[in-house]
């Protein structure tokens, strides 16, 4: 009995395994069907670009630190106001340095006194010396006295003129119209000046929200591509539907790799900053590398590339229409996207191409030539358009895309690595 259910349960599992299998296989077949197998020449425009992301940052960004000592007596702003050039950002606690300064005054005063006397001593003695009235001991101690005046005066003067100098630096202003990012110390909190041995105290970050910049790390495939001064559009992830442009500042001389792609730092400047736009948000970068407007164009499925054995040039061609099967015709490839190829030479608007290699030639590739299988990539047949120097692999793309208007080896991208 138990042998019975086994039996049953076993031709249960095989039926319902059948049934899925079978299902499956009608529903790729209507996938198959449904696929279009064939194209019209058609006149499309063109634009192949590639992309880069970055973070935006503020081209100007300063850390406020004061030069000297002290501790915070008024800080008027805070995250996220504005102030102008000249507005003051914050001001030290100026007791000790001003009750300094009354002494230097004394000093000073009393430095000027003593030299107003010494010169009326020195005088004196001058004359008196003359008439051989005083010993020589007694005049050159005159002089020497009203030398001393003379230096006692210049040292407090030259105190007062520091600590006038760090009175000045007791208030810090800005030193262009900004915005702040960071405060953070508080009102009366102690803080070091730059000029200590720890760089001083980080009272507040400014940046001038104004003129921002993208640093964004290009593929160093794509890095040929890109000149200073260049022209980009801009898309900010964080507000939907905003397109700025941008242009190309700088693009540094030397590679770096971040996330395992070896690739370019590129500054980009924005033009025209749009007051969502804030520091730390992602920028998609599009490079336009080749456009063409107007132009023939067929999907890039359709077109094909294969070494002649003859000449050893890589050849394009497509297999055009011709009632109930397909002729192979030679073409010049132009500028290509990740979707259509411009074609320059070799098709007429209207006609049909084929989007799969046809059965006639799909049946002559499978047949041995010579005692040896031609090489057709993984599926046994010629490779796309683009499969020649550039294939996406990853999300790195290959070193060679399309030149603009090109036509050459290499100048199209296929999305097919092998067909």
């Amino acid at each position: 009995m138990k042998k019975w259910i086994i039996l049953i349960a076993l031709l249960g599992a095989g039926l319902v395994g059948y049934y899925a299998w079978n299902q499956q296989r009608a529903r790729r077949a209507e996938a198959s069907s449904a696929r279009p197998a064939t194209a019209m020449v058609i006149q499309t425009n063109i634009s192949f670009a590639v992309n880069a992301a970055g973070e935006i940052t503020p081209a100007e960004q300063v850390s406020v630190r004061p030069e000297i000592n002290g501790k915070i007596e008024l800080l008027p702003v805070d995250v996220g106001d504005r102030a102008g050039a000249g507005d003051i950002l914050f001001k030290l606690d100026d007791k000790e340095l001003q009750q300094q300064r009354a002494s230097n005054l004394t000093d000073v005063e009393r430095a000027k006194l003593d030299l107003e006397k010494g010169e009326r001593d020195y005088k004196r003695a001058k004359e008196l010396l003359a008439e051989k009235l005083i010993s020589q001991e007694l005049y050159d101690n005159t002089r020497t006295i009203h030398e001393l005046a003379k230096v006692a005066l210049d040292r407090s003067q030259k105190d007062l003129a520091i600590i006038d100098e760090r009175l000045t630096k007791t208030e810090v202003r800005a030193p262009f119209a900004c915005t702040i990012l960071t405060r953070p110390v508080s009102m009366g909190q102690a803080v070091s000046g730059s000029g200590g041995f720890n760089s001083g105290t980080e009272v507040l970050t400014i940046a001038d929200l104004n003129s921002m910049v993208i640093n964004a790390h290009v593929n160093q495939a794509d890095v040929p591509r890109l000149i200073a001064g260049q022209a980009v559009e801009v898309s900010i992830e964080a507000v939907a539907g905003l397109r700025v442009t941008g242009v190309v500042e700088r693009i540094a001389p030397q590679a770096t790799i971040k996330n395992n792609i070896k690739g370019f730092a590129s500054r980009i400047l924005l033009k025209n900053v749009d007051p969502r736009v804030r520091p730390g948000m992602t920028a998609n970068v599009k490079i336009p590398v080749a456009s063409a407007e107007h132009v023939q164009a067929v999907p890039l499925a359709a077109v094909y590339t294969e070494k002649n054995p003859e000449t050893g040039l890589m050849e394009r061609f497509v297999y055009v229409q011709q009632g109930d099967s397909f002729e192979k015709r030679n073409v010049k490839v132009g500028v290509s996207d990740y979707f259509f190829a411009e074609i320059q030479e070799g098709l007429s608007p209207g006609e049909i191409v084929a989007l799969e290699l046809p059965k006639n030639q799909r049946e002559k590739d499978a047949q041995p030539r010579g005692g040896e299988r031609a090489d057709r990539g993984a599926a046994g047949a010629p490779s796309g358009a683009g499969a020649t120097a550039a294939t996406t692999n990853a999300g790195n793309r290959a070193a060679a895309l399309t030149p603009p208007r090109a036509g050459a080896t290499g100048s199209t991208t296929d999305q097919r690595v092998t067909r």
